[in-house]
């Protein structure tokens, strides 16, 4: 199409005045990649709707006469262009440049991290009952979002973030105390409107993250939590997913097997308010009964650690894990008192299934008697070959009764596991420490000890039947005492807890229990995977 001299005068006016941004010189004639460090671009105008109206108004009487004209018009009053020109005006008419000095100054922070034009009006939206899952703190008299709980309401909508400064809520002013905030919030319902100076800050991805919890919570009864309708309660084992740890004292998560996301105390908080709670010390004796007010009837040389009474004073707090799908364990761990049950469990384990279930032979330095044969009960070795294989740690746990040595080596145990069997390890707790690594990949069984009275009934039984002839009440409440001792101070080490208040139903529990590790998928300590 031809255009006239004036149709081409108004479209060379309106590229030269309409432009945004231009340099100082038009006569410069360097490439473009030379002078884009040299050249500080600005905008020519930020009036060009006015400068579009003119030349419409210029234009109306020429639409009869030329086409060219009448076309211009049309494409000057489409909507598109309309909408170019008014964002055009209005980002040059802001300034997104920061001076130095203000990036180098002290000043207060709402005037320091947010401009004075910054401030919003937004809107949100509530749910009668429903909380909005954000609390606040008070920074410099300003009431200030101190953390938005993942998958709340208002995460949902997202139109606050942490940092982001709340002035006015409904066009009544906060005040400087969380709690009365949290109360006028509450009490809202439907449309809420926000005045709110924003923080401008990139929210983080969450975490993949995900603990074992160690100890039981509940948020109602703890006076450190900023707010007790935000916390997470949870019970000693579940597999908690922490999706926020920006907090050093509260950890935003939620229980893997779904549900809202809460507050739940932080590691390092945890473990500082178990560091001041006194801790049961009970000096009748070592947990597996090596160290007694009476005289010493059996002396341990080494156990595995050496220092039981120190297991007492662990901080367990969490435990991180990772999921994996499922796979059979290379040990299966029975910890418990003596007399509880685990040898006759561990043994029936491996005669109903030898193909899958093997165990080791313990060594020993003593002569075999007459009926014996090395390997079957006890594999024989010298005092100084044991003695030297101590040394060098490849024994698992030993001890000394009687003048002679008696351990586990560690090589018996890979041997097990080496044949395609898991090795059923019925030992000292003390050993967990040794273990709980992916050497050996244990799932940890406590055969806990019925009540006293129900444990005196099963012993009666046993010797009415004629399987033995000993009931020994002080031996019976022995059981129950180092039974309750030892779930205290090695239950972080426990995967499965057993009550043996009857043997059939114990095996059957046990038997289903490491069954259902090759078809499920499993949590086990990330180390294992990493």
């Amino acid at each position: 199409m031809d255009l006239n001299p004036l149709l081409l005068y108004i479209l060379l006016l309106i590229f030269l005045h309409s432009s945004a941004y231009h340099s100082d010189s038009l006569t410069e004639t360097k490439p473009a990649h030379e002078r884009l460090e040299e050249v500080a671009l600005q905008a020519v105008r930020d009036d060009n709707v006015q400068l579009v109206t003119e030349i419409l108004d210029a234009l109306n009487n020429l639409t009869d006469k030329d086409a060219a004209a009448a076309e211009l018009v049309k494409i000057l009053q489409e909507p598109h262009f309309k909408c170019l020109i008014e964002a055009h005006d209005k980002v040059a008419a802001k300034c997104y440049e920061t001076s130095q000095t203000a990036v180098n100054s002290n000043s207060m922070m709402t005037s320091s991290l947010m401009p004075a034009d910054a401030v919003r009006m937004i809107g949100i939206q509530k749910k009668a009952g429903e909380p909005l899952g954000v609390t606040f703190r008070v920074v410099r008299g300003e009431m200030v979002i101190a953390r938005i709980l993942h998958g709340s309401s208002i995460d949902r909508q997202g139109m606050l973030h942490t940092g982001d400064i709340i002035r006015e809520v409904n066009g009544r002013e906060v005040g400087s105390d969380p709690h009365v905030l949290q109360e006028l919030l509450r009490d809202c319902n439907g449309s809420i409107t926000l005045k709110v100076l924003p923080s401008y800050k990139d929210t983080p991805a969450p975490p993949q993250v995900y603990v074992k919890s160690h100890f039981n919570y509940n948020p109602a009864t703890d006076n450190l939590i900023p707010c007790k309708e935000a916390g997470l309660a949870f019970s000693r084992g579940d597999v908690i997913h922490v999706v926020n740890k920006e907090d050093p004292n509260w950890w935003q998560a939620r229980k893997v097997v779904g549900g809202a996301t809460g507050l739940i105390p932080s590691q390092v908080l945890e473990e500082k308010r178990k560091a001041f709670v006194r801790r049961d010390w009970d000096m009748s004796g070592m947990l597996c009964g090596t160290l007694t007010g009476k005289k010493k009837k059996k002396k341990m040389m080494y156990l595995t650690t050496k220092n039981a009474e120190f297991d007492r004073y662990e901080l367990q707090t969490y435990e991180e894990v990772a999921r994996m799908p499922p796979f059979q364990r290379k040990t299966l761990v029975l910890i418990g008192a003596q007399g509880v049950g685990r040898r006759s469990l561990k043994n029936r384990l491996i005669v109903v299934n030898p193909l899958r279930y093997g165990t080791t032979v313990p060594f020993t330095s003593r002569r075999p008697r007459e009926e014996e044969k090395d390997g079957q009960n006890y594999c024989f070795v010298t005092r100084e070959e044991m003695e030297k294989d101590i040394k060098e740690s490849r024994y698992l746990e030993h001890g000394e009764y009687d003048g002679n040595l008696y351990g586990t080596k560690i090589d018996s145990i890979h041997e097990v596991v080496a044949a395609g069997r898991t090795c059923i390890l019925d030992v000292n707790p003390q050993a967990l420490k040794v273990l709980k690594t992916a050497e050996f990949m244990p799932f940890v069984v406590f055969i806990a000890a019925p009540e006293l009275d129900t444990l005196r009934a099963m012993h009666k039984a046993v010797v009415d039947a004629g399987l033995t002839t000993k009931l020994l009440t002080n031996d019976l409440k022995k059981t129950v005492d180092e039974s309750a001792r030892i779930r205290r101070a090695y239950s972080h080490y426990f995967d499965l807890t057993i009550v043996n208040d009857n043997l059939d139903k114990a095996f059957d529990k046990l038997q289903e229990a490491v069954e259902q590790l090759i078809i499920e998928p499993q949590w086990v300590p990330v180390s294992w995977v990493y």
